[in-house]
């Protein structure tokens, strides 16, 4: 038995979770989301709780008890509490600003690069005098905002030799040492 999949998902107060076919539904205050599920796993709700079981016992299914366990546990919590990333921009003349949805980086190119954010993620970016730029990514849907982040992360790694580039606040880079002066 997965020790993920069997664990129940408890419902918190103002969070509705509906099963129809293969198809979970979680309304709560922040949003509402969809998830399809494989025929392999069914998902019934008793006593104010979500528990996720499997068919079989063949790999396949035993992989998706799991994943699919823990997608309806994100879904639930992203409705309920929402979640939310920071990256910074770390180099010399890169900034950041917001205009609606779409954010304007400046990162060290000849040209600003402009991203359009989808409507389901708030995005939000300052600036603090000696400081670098941060970005504030809210979301109720982890999967999109892990997916904007790489996205923003993609336009500039952290380089190892003197940490320019986009990356998460608090994160650890890997550095190397430079040429050695001889």
């Amino acid at each position: 038995m997965s020790r993920i999949g069997k664990l129940p998902i408890a419902i918190p107060e103002g969070v509705t979770v509906e099963v129809k076919n293969l198809t979970v539904t979680v309304k709560g205050k922040l949003g509402e989301l969809t998830q399809e599920i494989k025929k392999e796993i069914s998902v019934e709700i008793k006593d104010n709780e979500v528990i996720v079981n499997r068919a079989n016992d063949e790999k396949q299914s035993r992989s998706y008890h799991g994943l699919y366990r823990s997608l309806i546990n994100n879904m639930i919590v992203g409705v309920s509490e929402g979640y939310e990333t920071k990256q910074e921009l770390v180099g010399v003349g890169y900034k950041a600003s917001v205009n609606g949805q779409l954010l304007e980086l400046a990162l060290g190119y000849t040209h600003p690069i402009y991203l359009e954010i989808a409507p389901e993620v708030k995005v939000k970016a300052e600036t603090v005098k000696r400081g670098n730029p941060i970005i504030t990514l809210n979301s109720h849907d982890k999967q999109l905002i892990g997916q904007v982040a790489a996205k923003l992360r993609s336009l500039r790694k952290p380089e190892p030799y003197k940490g320019k580039g986009v990356k998460f606040v608090g994160e650890e880079l890997r550095r190397k040492a430079g040429k050695t002066a001889g």
